[in-house]
């Protein structure tokens, strides 16, 4: 089983392009999204005030250092960070946005990252994938080996600072209605990767304003099978909607995940329950001798 430092090592070296739902089973994923310093607060608090689509589990320590982050314990401990997380180059794939259109998605953000860059990173519904599995509730998107679809919805954020009039982004998934129950049973906990769904059934559809689908503004379409019907979660590509809505109020390029390209942490599902519970800690564990 690879595990967060293979994956984010991969991806470094070009060798990890696409998605990574099913990837290091267990492990906390996370959404990005890289700001220029000077509205790094509108987005905190934005996030605060939005905890289920923008649930912020790390931010960097410094403007500019794309190695360090707090709390720390997301990543193994080591002397010399830049061996175990570059947030440049780590993630499979990258958008970068300027005044709020997409420029260009790439596989690096070397060029783009500035003094000023502010990393977010989001909590990611790929970290309670495992646990479905392992209920014999295989999300669809594991079996077909792709990304779930995602919507943006009529739902409003509660606005920050320069983010005002974003709506939510929804990740689905399909799901018996007699399952449906015990699918908020055991995703209820990751409270820190957007949690228990928040809508489903047909009806779902025009509560969040989906028009249709089959027609998602992110990600491929997927599979119904027997019945089953749409369940939906809050989506950490909310930012980057965020971040379309206030255009040219951000000064200079945005960046952030491709869909479903995410980080893979070495922090597990475990550790993060206990770490909610007691003081942040570093991982005990160490990598090159270090």
């Amino acid at each position: 089983m690879a595990n967060g430092l293979a994956l984010r090592k991969a991806a470094r070296e070009g060798q990890l392009s696409g998605t990574t739902t099913g990837q290091a089973p267990g492990h906390i994923q996370a959404n990005l999204i890289v700001l220029p310093a000077v509205v790094a607060r509108d987005f905190e608090l934005l996030a605060a005030r939005n905890p289920v689509p923008c649930p912020v589990l790390a931010k960097t320590k410094i403007p500019g250092d794309p190695h360090s982050f707090a709390p720390a314990n997301l990543f193994l401990h080591s002397k010399d960070l830049s061996t175990v997380i570059d947030i440049r180059t780590d993630h499979p794939a990258y958008n970068v946005y300027e005044n709020g259109k997409l420029l260009a998605t790439k596989s690096d953000i070397k060029d783009e990252w500035t003094d000023s860059s502010v990393a977010f990173l989001i909590g990611c519904s790929f970290s309670f994938e495992s646990a479905l599995c392992k209920a014999g509730l295989t999300p669809r998107n594991i079996d077909l080996g792709r990304n779930p679809p995602m919507f943006t919805t009529s739902s409003r954020l509660n606005p920050a600072g320069i983010f005002t009039g974003a709506t939510m982004v929804v990740s689905m998934r399909p799901y018996r209605p007699e399952d449906i129950e015990r699918v908020r049973e055991i995703t209820r906990p990751y409270v820190k990767t957007h949690g228990e769904p928040v809508a489903w059934g047909w009806n779902a559809l025009d509560e969040l304003g989906i028009r249709d689908v089959n027609k998602p503004d992110f990600g491929p379409v997927t599979e119904f099978r027997d019945g089953e019907v749409p369940v939906f979660w809050g989506c950490g590509v909310t930012p980057q909607v965020a971040v379309m809505a206030a255009a040219e109020k951000i000064p200079g390029k945005v960046m952030s995940h491709k869909p479903g390209s995410m980080l893979v942490l070495d922090i597990t599902e475990d550790q993060l329950f206990a770490a909610e519970n007691t003081s942040i800690q570093p991982l005990g564990l160490v990598i090159n001798g270090h």
